[in-house]
């Protein structure tokens, strides 16, 4: 079940460089090691896991991937969201997330 355990942070969006430009925020490390070591079990294919994410009001459902290459997790920033809440790649963010 989503949404026992609920995590504050600001993050910077940035984008990413490969094929498709997807935009990230990188949560905290320490978030990300505390989220792993209690909720890793719960990860699917390729280091995902199901969150619900807030920004401002506006929530949605959606998952969080371990990018191993930074050893913290990365929280995907769909355009509908980036343009319903006017974010721009390199603008700093609030952002709650629930595991």
């Amino acid at each position: 079940m989503i949404g026992n355990i609920h995590y504050d942070f600001t993050a910077k969006i940035w984008q990413h460089s490969g094929a498709g430009g997807w935009h990230f925020v990188s949560l905290p490390q320490h978030i990300s090691d505390e989220i792993r070591e209690n909720h890793g079990w719960q990860e699917e294919g390729w280091g995902r896991l199901k969150v619900k994410a807030q920004i401002d009001l506006v929530n949605w459902d959606t998952a969080i991937w371990y990018d191993t290459k930074s050893a913290t997790y990365l929280l995907p920033v769909k355009a509908e969201m980036r343009k319903k809440l006017k974010l721009e790649t390199g603008i700093v963010i609030e952002i709650s997330i629930y595991v």
